[in-house]
């Protein structure tokens, strides 16, 4: 195997599959990376037992050429230091040379490399997965999910279930539900020519998709997403990526959602994620990070933290309305200010049901798609 080749898609691509590699790995060939070289580019592989990543660099794309020479072959180089090395070389392109004995040569300017490379048949074969269950969507769009729901996994092993996000689509509606037990997100779009799929019990990785959307390029348009039983497979132009799902039933969600509310606040959101930032400062140092929320009369808020061996804080919030019963709630001020984050909208409205029931904030335009629930903590 021999390749000559530009050293700004070949180090893209070594970024991407090392998002893949674990040092923990049971399977000692997985803690390498897989180069295969054929007559159309390279391809690269990195894997774990969780999620497989197949980065693919064409010789040529868009007018631009990536690798100047070929000569076909395979072989598994350890990924500890070929990112280092490729990172420092001297030069924009690379020679890269395995002889029969699996030896690697690593060649740029006058820098030389020489590694012990491994026999890419010893590789694990990845399953091809060719599934009826696929779909489309916007890059920019699926980034936006993950961003506005995976941040409520948990992190916390004792119900696995709960570390990964719920997809689940029917009747031409995608939704994505994350819950760590105590917070809530969820976010729901349209799918059009979507009548013929459904799945329901479709749960994803957290980790999984941290790792999907750091490597997601925005310059492309769309990426295909199937589905079967235990995996799910996202895959872009030149970037393939395989995940485990997780075994079990998710719990049903639907029912947390409270369908009335006694007190519902209309406040800005920047304005409310400052105050309860500020308010925070002072109960960092407490384990649960609590803020306290009292309506007031002409339609403000007091917003209060307080740590007894630090200090008080207190803030008066002015909204855009307050209708419903008075209301003194208490609740984790880094759940509410993700959650507001979210959202992503300049005015929220949120619904309280009472002081120790959940509350759901929305945007102020009642959108139906994006939801997310906090559950409050008991003080008063």
């Amino acid at each position: 195997m021999k390749i000559l080749i530009e050293r700004e898609p070949l180090m893209a691509s070594i970024q991407n599959v090392m998002k893949a590699i674990s040092s923990k790995t049971t399977i000692p060939i997985l803690s390498g990376i897989k180069l295969e070289a054929n007559d159309q580019g390279v391809k690269l592989t990195g894997s774990n037992s969780d999620i497989t990543i197949e980065s693919i660099i064409p010789k040529e794309e868009d007018g631009v050429i990536n690798i100047h020479e070929i000569i076909p072959g395979q072989i598994v180089v350890q990924a500890k230091f070929l990112p280092e090395i490729i990172k420092k070389l001297p030069n924009n392109q690379v020679e890269i040379d395995v002889d029969d004995d699996l030896n690697l040569k690593i060649k740029s300017g006058h820098a030389e490399f020489k590694l012990n490379g491994q026999d890419a048949e010893e590789y694990p074969q990845l399953p091809m997965l060719q599934t009826e269950n696929s779909f489309d969507l916007q890059i920019d769009l699926l980034k936006m999910l993950i961003r506005q729901t995976n941040f409520a996994v948990s992190v916390s092993e004792t119900r696995p279930i709960l570390t990964g996000v719920h997809l689940k689509l029917e009747e031409n509606l995608l939704e994505l539900v994350a819950t760590d037990s105590h917070r809530l997100a969820s976010r729901k779009i349209s799918m059009n020519d979507a009548e013929e799929l459904f799945f329901n019990n479709v749960v994803i990785p957290g980790k999984s998709l941290s790792e999907l959307n750091k490597i997601l390029d925005e310059t492309q348009d769309t990426i295909q997403i199937s589905v079967t039983d235990n995996q799910i497979l996202f895959r872009t132009k030149n970037v393939y990526f395989l995940s485990r799902l997780l075994d079990g039933n998710y719990p049903e969600t639907s029912r947390l959602i409270p369908n009335q509310s006694k007190t519902v606040v209309k406040v800005n959101s920047k304005e409310l994620i400052e105050s309860i930032d500020r308010a925070s400062l002072l109960a960092k140092d407490n384990r649960n990070n609590i803020v306290k929320l009292v309506t007031k009369g002409q339609n403000t808020l007091q917003i209060t933290s307080n740590s007894p061996e630090i200090g008080h804080v207190e803030e008066t919030l002015e909204t855009d309305s307050i209708d419903g019963e008075e209301l003194k709630i208490s609740f984790n001020a880094k759940y509410m200010i993700d959650a507001l984050r979210a959202i992503d909208s300049d005015k929220v409205s949120i619904n309280f049901t009472g002081a120790m029931r959940p509350f759901v904030i929305r945007p102020e335009e009642d959108d139906e798609q994006i939801l997310q629930l906090i559950t409050p903590v008991r003080t008063y």
